[in-house]
């Protein structure tokens, strides 16, 4: 199996593998036809990867564009799995959108940026002046309401396989259970809802790499998002299992 890879810290070990820089996409565009994978291009690139070069781009064209903006996967989330997703309000910030939205939403409620990671850019909304302070920062109004919880779950599929589960306690110092923000991982069993649900809407919607986060409410768990590209702190194994995970899958799919 010939592979290519844009990202050399992922595909590390990978046998028959050449790695390349994503400037090179045009140089090596014989390369490029004649692979069997082409692994963890840039955003940018796929768009010339996929319909120009006609390659097999890993992770899948929809974990790239769901992945992308919250807002998106949220809208994709919505459709596929409409019970389990936090009541989602998006419109365009304008004056008439922030003052409706203010008054109707129940407060505390959650704030977010369409594109934005561990964390960062996502905000509890709890006064006005929290409210004014977000309206700066977007053109696009993207709430949700606020879920009673003290922890949520990662979920880690690689192809169509769950392959890590593992508990976010929240931060002492804010409401957001990210390990990168000061949470911190808890290997209790994960409940059999929680990974249904995330094999159910990964199936849906062809993602096959990707790390969901989802909330525990009573019995019924609520997504919040997906990651294209998580990070393997907390996964059993780390990226030695994380990659044979991808082999093993790249070899199971059909020429």
């Amino acid at each position: 199996m010939k592979l290519v890879s844009f990202d050399p810290m992922r595909t590390i070990g990978f046998p028959d593998v050449t790695q390349l820089k994503p400037t090179q996409m045009y140089e090596q565009a014989v390369l490029l036809h004649s692979a069997d994978w082409v692994l963890f291009p840039e955003y940018w690139q796929l768009n010339t990867l996929q319909y120009a070069y006609k390659t097999r781009v890993f992770p899948s064209e929809a974990s790239y564009r769901i992945g992308h903006n919250k807002i998106e996967m949220t809208r994709a989330f919505m459709a596929v799995a409409p019970h389990n997703t936090p009541d989602t309000y998006i419109l365009a910030n304008t004056p008439g959108n922030a003052e409706e939205l203010w008054h109707s939403m129940p407060q505390p409620f959650v704030a977010k940026l369409p594109k934005s990671s561990q964390g960062e850019g996502v905000w509890l909304i709890q006064t006005h002046s929290d409210w004014q302070q977000y309206l700066g920062k977007t053109d696009v109004l993207y709430v949700q309401e606020y879920l009673p919880i003290d922890r949520d779950l990662r979920i880690v599929l690689v192809g169509d396989t769950i392959l890590a589960a593992y508990w976010r306690l929240q931060s002492p110092y804010s409401f957001h259970n990210n390990l990168a923000r000061g949470g911190e991982a808890e290997f209790s069993p994960a409940p059999q809802a929680a990974l249904d649900l995330v094999l159910q809407v990964s199936r849906a919607l062809a993602i096959n790499h990707a790390g969901f986060d989802v909330a525990m409410v009573g019995e019924r768990p609520y997504l919040f998002e997906l990651n294209r590209l998580f990070g393997n702190r907390g996964i059993e194994g780390g990226d030695a299992r994380v990659n044979a995970a991808i082999l093993e899958y790249l070899v199971q799919q059909p020429q």
